[in-house]
C-alpha cells in the first residue's frame, strides 16, 4: 500500500553529470611500514585535483577495502561536497577488478584514471583534452614522458606508420632525467633502472608539429569511456596482476596509446620524501576520532594483538627499508 505521491515524480530535472570522470582508486589496509604516509599522499593527490584542475569535472573515488581511517576521511569530504561519487568496497577486489566497475559506472564522456599516489600539476586536463581533438584515435593518453615496451602499443606505430602527416623516431629520445625521474618512485633500482633504459629506445611521434611518446601507463590515463566499455570485463584474480591486460586489449581493438613530452602529473609512490609542493593546510583534514569506527571482527582484530602486530611490522619495514 502507498500513502499520497512519491515527491520525486514532481522533479523536473535531475544533475546532470560533467563531461569528464575523475576517477581514483585507493588501497590502504593500514598506516604503517609501506603504507606509512599513504593518508598524506592521498589528501595531496585529491587536493591537487581539487586545485589544478581548469575544467568541468565530477570526482569518483574507488575504496578498494582501506583501512577505518581511510574511509572515514572519504566519508567526511564526499560529505563536504568534494567527492561526488564514492564507492566503498568491504572487500579487495583488485585494482582490474575496480576498473571494471568504475568504468562501466562512469558517467562522464572521458575518465580520467589515477591511482591515489598521482600528483596533478595546474592545467593537466585541459591540456590533455586538446590531444585527443588533435588525435581522435587515441584510446590512452598518460600525462607524463614515459619509455614504454612497445608490444603493447604496435596499433600506434602502425597508425603513424601509415598517417602522411605521422613521423616516428627511434633512440635516446626520452632524457634519462625525466626516465628516473619517475622510475625512482617504483622503487626501482638506479642500475637496473639504467640497465632498462639503455636496453629500450624511444619511440617519439611527431603529428602536426606536436611531440608526444609512444605508450602509456596504467597509474595514470584519460580515456573515452566508450572505449574503456569495450575492454570489459578486464580479468580480476590478484589485487595487482592482470593490469597489462587493459594495455593488451586497448592496442588490440586498434587504438593509440601516447603520453605527453610534459610533465602534467608526477607518480609519488610511497614516500612524500624529496618532493616538495605547496601543500593547503586547511584542505588535509585530519580525521574526527571522535566518531566510531567500525571493524571486522577475527582475533587479528583483537586490539593488543592488531597494535602489536603493526608495531612489529613498522620495525621491520623501517629495518629493511629505511636503515
Amino acid at each position: 500500500m502507498r500513502l499520497g505521491q512519491n515527491p520525486a515524480k514532481f522533479i523536473e530535472e535531475v544533475a546532470t553529470p560533467q563531461p569528464v570522470t575523475v576517477a581514483v582508486v585507493t588501497y590502504i589496509p593500514f598506516l604503517s611500514g609501506y603504507y606509512s604516509q599513504s593518508l598524506e599522499i592521498l589528501k595531496l593527490c585529491l587536493q591537487s585535483i581539487r586545485q589544478n584542475t581548469d575544467v568541468p569535472y565530477d570526482l569518483l573515488v574507488f575504496d578498494n577495502a582501506s583501512c577505518p581511517e581511510v574511509r572515514l576521511y572519504l566519508s567526511q569530504i564526499h560529505e563536504r561536497g568534494e567527492i561526488q561519487f564514492l564507492l566503498l568496497a568491504d572487500k579487495n577486489i583488485g585494482k582490474a577488478g575496480a576498473w571494471n566497475i568504475i568504468f562501466g559506472g562512469a558517467p562522464g564522456k572521458y575518465i580520467a584514471y589515477a591511482d591515489s599516489d598521482v600528483y596533478f600539476h595546474p592545467g593537466w586536463l585541459s591540456s590533455q583534452l586538446k590531444v585527443f581533438e588533435e588525435i581522435p584515435q587515441i584510446g590512452m593518453l598518460t600525462g607524463m614522458p614515459l619509455l614504454n615496451p612497445e608490444q603493447y602499443s604496435t596499433s600506434t606505430v602502425q597508425w603513424a606508420d601509415q598517417h602522411p602527416e605521422a613521423q616516428l623516431e627511434r633512440g635516446r629520445l626520452l632524457p634519462w632525467e625525466d626516465f628516473w625521474q619517475h622510475a625512482s618512485t617504483l622503487g626501482n633500482d638506479e642500475a637496473k633502472a639504467r640497465q632498462f633504459y639503455e636496453a629500450n629506445p624511444a619511440i617519439r611521434l611527431t603529428f602536426r608539429q606536436n611531440r608526444y611518446y609512444v605508450g602509456a601507463g596504467h597509474f595514470q590515463f584519460i580515456a573515452p569511456s566508450v572505449v574503456l566499455r569495450k575492454t570489459l570485463p578486464l580479468p580480476s584474480r590478484r589485487p595487482m596482476g592482470e593490469v597489462r591486460s587493459l594495455d593488451e586489449t586497448i592496442n588490440r581493438l586498434g587504438y593509440l596509446r601516447l603520453s605527453t613530452t610534459e610533465w602534467w602529473v608526477q607518480h609519488l609512490g610511497n614516500s612524500l620524501d624529496g618532493f616538495t609542493v605547496q601543500v593547503d593546510s586547511a584542505a588535509m583534514l585530519k580525521t574526527d576520532s571522535s566518531k566510531p569506527i567500525n571493524r571486522s571482527r577475527g582475533i587479528w582484530q583483537v586490539a593488543p594483538l592488531r597494535r602489536l602486530l603493526v608495531w612489529l611490522y613498522h620495525r621491520i619495514f623501517k629495518i629493511l627499508y629505511q636503515g
